[in-house]
């Protein structure tokens, strides 16, 4: 016998908030319903052009991990930092650089960039760039405070 109860309306789907299985829709224009545009950092020193979205991770989830979405406008970069925690990017849209230690990636969708611990690291949206450069950025939920880093001296462009 068929146990299964079948109803002709479909429950509401469950909010973002809170930790529970949940989809959070993308829209065009690389954003997501109900996800806000945040501030970069607090300060304003040392960046351009960039903010980002809390995707996963800050909304009552219970992960090691979170996931946000950053977008530089042409000409914009992040600051250049390290710090103990390690992250990986994902590239989404557009092209840009990463630089990570002492050498310098051009990406573009799809590329993955590792950046291992207490190397320093920036990314950037050339300045003559068609569109912004958007990617992936996960970390771990609990990590240490990134701190300026100096110049880098002579870097190894890769392609």
């Amino acid at each position: 016998m068929d146990r299964t109860i079948r109803s002709s309306k479909a429950p509401p789907p469950p909010p973002i908030e809170g930790n529970h299985s949940k989809v959070i829709r993308f829209l065009e224009g690389f954003s997501w319903k109900d996800v806000p545009i945040e501030p970069y950092k607090q300060d304003s020193e040392g960046y351009k052009g960039i903010e980002r979205r809390e995707l996963a991770g800050k909304r009552g989830e219970s992960t090691k991990f979170h996931v946000r979405y950053f977008e530089i406008q042409p000409g914009g970069h992040s600051t250049l930092e390290k710090h103990q925690h390690e992250h990986v990017v994902v590239a989404l849209r557009g092209v840009g650089e990463a630089q990570a230690g002492c050498y310098i990636w051009k990406v573009g969708f799809g590329d993955v960039v590792y950046v291992s611990p207490s190397d320093p690291h920036q990314f950037r949206c050339p300045e003559g760039a068609k569109e912004p450069f958007g990617f992936l950025c996960i970390v771990n939920s609990e990590r240490d405070r990134p701190v300026a880093a100096d110049g880098l001296g002579v870097c190894h462009i890769c392609e």
